[in-house]
């Protein structure tokens, strides 16, 4: 066998992940606020990258610029009425203005809250007024810092006692100094205990109630109400009603309260306008800066300028990578245009009338319609809500698995669910519908669903079962 080298020429295709293709993947897939924040690093890192301000601006900025000219020409009027300007009876200048007492303000600024207090703070304001000693402040701080969310005390006392050099019993007395603060409940070390502050703190006189959640607490959530009655020699409607009561206090006093982590708000990536019987889809991008490329650092690569080769190759890169972050926003903008399109055709049923009405789709149809494949439409659609007439969705949210139906055709899951709930808010509650009555009831309706399947969707919309439902 003869071993030797040789040259062959051969063309072949290859997909190659290069670092604007990545960019462009990353830019699709992120909502409108984490592609702002991205934006505004990338002009940090590009000098060729700027803000595009509006002409509309422009104008205006230009208009105000002449207006102020034109009063600063103006000659001044040296004639001054004195009489007139102090006709306040003050010494300050100001003009007196008469007010309506019948007329009442559009707004009032007391109306205005820059940041809703966190748990924390709610209960420190609390601490600072109520009569400790320094010493006590001091334990009362330290409690209250260990305090998570849900308003549950996460120290044990000996824990406390060992960090603060203080007795067990008086970071004791600070904290049912601490238990007293509002909200009812709060710093309480389990669930029990926080029960018993509501219902100490809150006057409520029921001496089942104690015993229940002292108790019985692990059958009351089984729903086993008879075998408490029995227990306590009282009757099943007493239980339930102790059970009602009990249903009315908060096991997370502190989860009202703001965190620093909380999303306040959801942005909109695309906004659906029903007109004239027409769905305009409008790309919400308003909020994304706009940017365009620096003229004075692309007159570098002009042949008549002398740029040593460093320069021009620096400057050539970030050009390019310029132009790639601009071609991708609005690249991402279009696939969002056609994706949310589709979505509007295959789903009007659903912004027409409601939940009931909404389909089975999967990413596969979508993706052969709007012509791309389906990673794609699954990064177009990830983090992103779309504003329709019957709410503001995730766009992941009209991709739903469905079931066959006696026609053929299938049920989005969505739907089933819907219905669900309407079938379980009608029953009789004495009597309540156990998930084979519920299966049999949707198979009248034509809808193939199995008793398992019943339990599931029933366990994701919260509906406790039959025996939890059940009213006596």
């Amino acid at each position: 066998m003869r071993l030797g080298y040789e040259l062959n020429i051969e063309q072949t295709q290859k997909l190659i992940m290069t670092p604007e293709l990545r960019q462009a993947i990353t830019i699709l897939q992120l909502s409108s606020i984490e592609l702002s924040t991205y934006i505004e690093q990338q002009l940090l890192e590009n000098p060729l990258l700027e803000l595009r301000e509006d002409e509309s601006l422009r104008e205006e900025e230009h208009a105000d610029q002449e207006k102020q000219i034109e009063s600063e020409e103006k000659p001044l009027n040296s004639e001054i009425d004195w009489e007139e300007y102090f006709q306040d009876s003050s010494d300050l200048g100001t003009v007196y203005r008469e007010r309506n007492p019948e007329q009442q303000p559009d707004y009032s600024y007391e109306n205005f809250l820059f940041q809703t207090p966190t748990l924390s703070e709610h209960l420190m304001q609390q601490l600072i007024l109520s009569p400790c000693r320094c010493r006590d402040k001091t334990i009362g701080e330290y409690l209250i810092g260990n305090i998570d969310e849900n308003g549950y005390l996460r120290v044990s006392l000996q824990e406390a006692s060992f960090h603060l050099a203080a007795d067990i019993s008086e970071i004791a007395t600070i904290l049912k100094i601490i238990q007293s603060f509002d909200p009812p409940g709060v710093g309480a070390r389990s669930l029990l205990e926080c029960l018993l502050i509501q219902v100490k703190q809150l006057g409520i006189k029921n001496e089942l109630l104690n015993k229940i959640i002292e108790n019985h607490l692990a059958d009351l959530a089984k729903g086993k109400l008879n075998r408490i009655s029995q227990e306590l020699g009282v009757t099943v409607q007493k239980v339930q009603e102790a059970a009602d009561i009990l249903k009315t206090l908060d096991p997370k006093p502190g989860r009202n309260f703001s965190s620093f982590n909380d999303t306040r708000y959801i942005v909109p990536d695309i906004v659906l306008e029903k007109v004239d019987g027409e769905y305009i889809i409008l790309v919400n991008d308003v909020s994304i800066p706009r940017v365009t490329i620096n003229s004075t650092y692309r007159s570098v690569l002009s042949k008549d300028k002398n740029y040593d080769t460093r320069t021009r190759r620096f400057v050539e890169s970030k050009l390019n990578a310029a132009a790639w972050l601009i071609r991708s926003i609005e690249q991402r903008r279009l696939t969002l245009y056609k994706v949310a399109n589709c979505l509007v055709k295959l789903q009007r049923d659903f912004l027409d009338h409601g939940v009931k009405y909404l389909k089975p789709l999967n990413l596969k149809t979508v993706a052969g319609i709007v012509g791309l494949h389906e990673s794609t439409v699954s990064r177009a659609t990830s983090n992103k809500y779309i504003q329709t007439p019957q709410g503001v969705f995730e766009m992941k949210y009209f991709f739903s698995n469905g079931l066959s139906n006696i026609t053929g055709t299938m049920t989005s899951a969505e739907s089933i669910k819907k219905m669900l709930q309407e079938i379980v808010a009608g029953e009789d509650a004495t009597v309540p519908i156990n998930d084979q009555k519920i299966s049999e009831l949707f198979r009248r309706k034509g809808i193939k669903i199995s008793r398992r399947t019943v339990a599931k969707y029933r366990g994701e919309l919260g509906i406790p079962p039959i025996r939890k439902r059940k009213r006596y």
